[in-house]
């Protein structure tokens, strides 16, 4: 895919992956939407890397509709829709997990990537194209020690991911499901793992994703592991 004049928006792309993602897209000449939930964040992001800010909560789904309504009518179509924002826990053992904020967690980790899938997806059926790229983690491919509430929210949103990529006609509409390990970002302002020096830099896992969607047949599943 020529991602030149693509109109391509990512949720959660103020700092780490999403904002990698965002830089990279508008390289290739894109038209970039960032969002996240925080106003200031966000408008303060568009402005520095020149990509448009749009405020809105991935955990509701009156927030992605108005996001999409945004976008079809700035640009008259939707291209590619990255389902990028998402939280972490620390980890700890399952009792000692606080499963209150794990709710939080599964409602952004899983449902926030279903509103947003759910809200492009109508849109680029309208249209007659689009690509749809959940981020998951490859905690949602292999269970982890102390990690049970991140790797059940991960999991869930692979589950989602491959059985929406059955619901599409693959030849009009992607759904590409993308599985990086461990990468150096704010995820882990609270407790970092005692291996993050060895995580991977961000922008080196969004310049992998956006060559993957620059193939003629990208790969649905990708997983993006550190050496």
């Amino acid at each position: 895919m020529d991602l030149k004049n693509k109109v391509v928006v990512i949720t959660g792309s103020t700092k780490g992956l999403g904002r990698g993602l965002a830089c990279g897209f508008l390289n290739e000449q894109a038209k970039v939407i960032i969002n996240a939930r925080s106003k200031k964040e966000v408008e303060k992001a568009g402005k520095e890397i020149n990509a448009i800010p749009f405020t809105g909560d991935v955990t509701k789904e009156n927030d992605m509709q108005k996001l999409v309504n945004f976008v079809v009518k700035k640009f008259g179509r939707l291209d590619i829709w990255i389902n990028n924002a998402g939280i972490w826990l620390p980890h700890l053992p399952i009792e000692k997990t606080d499963w209150k904020r794990a709710h939080d967690l599964i409602e952004v980790n899983l449902f926030g990537t279903v509103y947003g899938s759910k809200i492009a997806l109508a849109q680029m059926r309208k249209q007659g194209f689009g690509s749809i790229v959940n981020i998951i983690s490859t905690s949602g491919l292999d269970g982890k020690v102390n990690e049970t509430a991140y790797c059940s929210s991960k999991f869930a949103a692979r589950g989602f991911t491959e059985s929406l990529m059955k619901e599409v006609d693959e030849n009009k509409i992607k759904v590409i499901g993308v599985y990086p390990g461990g990468m150096q970002t704010n995820l882990f302002d609270e407790k970092k793992p005692k291996n993050y020096a060895e995580f991977m830099d961000p922008n080196f896992v969004a310049q992998k994703i956006i060559q993957n969607l620059k193939l003629a047949k990208p790969k649905e599943k990708l997983i993006i592991k550190r050496k």
